[in-house]
């Protein structure tokens, strides 16, 4: 109770501000008051009484769900994301639902249709990055203990990156997607944000698995992510895609990844210059399928079974709805999205010649998550291409379906920077264990507000 307490009155007091919530739940309290009689009665539950956020693309039975737009303001669904159960029944508190751009389309935070989710650590001209902007700005801004999140090309790593937070975006089919408005379908991962690299891991223990509702769900066995934190990274070869540095990196975003890349071979780690030659691609490539998927998930909002008039639709729903359904028109279908999954299939296998340690590859990869520092509020919002070049670095591990997990770096004159850890797929326990290494040698910065 006290520590739910403690953020209801955090939200009411940096909610105005920070808009990172779109609905606060009138349960909350009731839930923890229920989670401290399991524990006076000694129950154990992993989130017993914690407190978490989720992403308003997460069905929740009884509690509105709006995708921050207004074609869904008043939509109230009748069940629960399977994470949203699986969170429940490891006896988490949901304390609402976070604001994020529109049908989770954007890297900034501000085309939602509640209003721009602002940066905690400035909250008068910066974005927190998007799309999963509010629970990113909530968690930094300790409004929760943890929040979920959805990646689809960096929406989780970005605003991680932007906030001082650990983003994990999972491998594609590790955390079921079932309930979870659809963006696009072969991208999405369902992922989440946190304070550290082991609470990720503590959350993705309660996320991950098989699930009967989501056909792309894995069937491998999972190990406890927990598991070898703190065994060090000594030994481990880390790859640094040279790739990623040539391509109009911001001076300070350098220097800041190469402090993070000392103080990695420091911990005992042999650093590796890599190729992944298909990365020049990847944005074009990314722009051609996702708005493709996004203009047939979107086609079911038709206002007859839910759904609001659909002259709603944002400016940015509109630009992709169009895009897509170009794209995947008759005599253009084979120019455009077919050339483009083909094009997929060679950034894929870049990643899956260098994860390969015995003949020469690599454990795992680092490199920056933005090729800039945290933008201002409204500066790339008239020039969308400017918008989407700010996943150049992330939607490479979409594509490819890999994981990938954002740690925080230190700070640009003021404001947060962190770097992404790729791996395999499913090598999620050996990107905590790099995370958390270099955690350890960090002195971390909490906001005080």
């Amino acid at each position: 109770m006290e520590l739910t307490s403690s953020c209801l009155e955090q939200i009411e007091k940096l909610n105005p501000e920070i808009n990172a919530f779109i609905t606060v739940s009138e349960l909350a309290l009731d839930e923890a008051r229920k989670a401290d009689e399991l524990r006076s009665n000694n129950q154990e539950l992993p989130l017993l009484g914690i407190p978490i956020a989720l992403k308003d693309i997460y069905m929740t039975k009884g509690l509105r769900t709006t995708a921050a737009s207004n074609v869904l303001r008043d939509y109230i669904p009748q069940y629960d994301a399977t994470v949203v159960r699986k969170l429940k029944e490891a006896g988490a508190v949901i304390l609402g639902k976070t604001n994020l751009d529109a049908w989770a389309h954007g890297s900034s935070g501000e085309n939602s249709d509640f209003g721009p989710t602002k940066n905690p650590w400035d909250r008068e001209y910066y974005v927190p990055g998007g799309s999963s902007s509010g629970s990113a700005a909530a968690v930094a801004a300790n409004l929760c203990a943890a929040a979920t999140g959805t990646d689809a090309g960096g929406s989780i790593r970005l605003p991680a990156s932007f906030t001082n937070t650990v983003g994990l975006k999972p491998t594609y089919g590790l955390v079921s997607r079932y309930g979870i408005i659809a963006m696009a379908s072969s991208l999405d991962s369902i992922g989440h944000f946190t304070k550290t690299v082991e609470d990720s891991a503590l959350f993705l223990n309660i996320t991950a698995g098989n699930d009967p509702f989501d056909a792309t769900t894995t069937n491998k066995e999972l190990p406890d992510y927990t598991k070898d934190l703190h065994k060090g990274i000594r030994g481990l070869k880390i790859g640094i895609p040279k790739e990623y540095l040539a391509m109009g990196i911001d001076k300070k975003i350098k220097e800041n990844f190469d402090n993070a890349l000392r103080q990695i071979e420091e911990l005992g780690a042999e650093i590796i210059e890599i190729s992944l030659p298909h990365t020049k691609y990847a944005v074009a490539c990314y722009y051609i399928i996702q708005p493709s998927e996004v203009s047939s998930n979107l086609a079911r909002y038709d206002g007859i079974r839910f759904g609001n008039d659909r002259s709603y639709f944002g400016d940015e729903a509109v630009r992709r709805i169009i895009l897509g359904t170009f794209t995947l028109s008759a005599g253009y279908y084979e120019a455009y999205y077919k050339k483009a999954m083909q094009v997929r299939t060679l950034i894929k296998r870049d990643f899956e010649q260098v994860f390969n340690p015995p003949a020469g590859g690599v454990d795992a990869i680092i490199a920056p998550v933005s090729p800039t520092p945290p933008w201002k509020l409204g500066e790339k919002l008239d020039n969308p291409l400017r918008m989407y070049l700010s996943d150049i670095f992330t939607t490479t591990a979409n594509l490819a379906g890999i994981p990938g997990l954002s740690v925080p770096s230190g700070f640009i004159n003021g404001l947060p920077a962190g770097f992404q850890i790729l791996g395999p797929q499913f090598s999620e326990k050996l990107l905590f264990q790099i995370g958390h290494a270099f955690e350890q040698t960090q002195e971390r910065k909490i906001l005080d507000i």
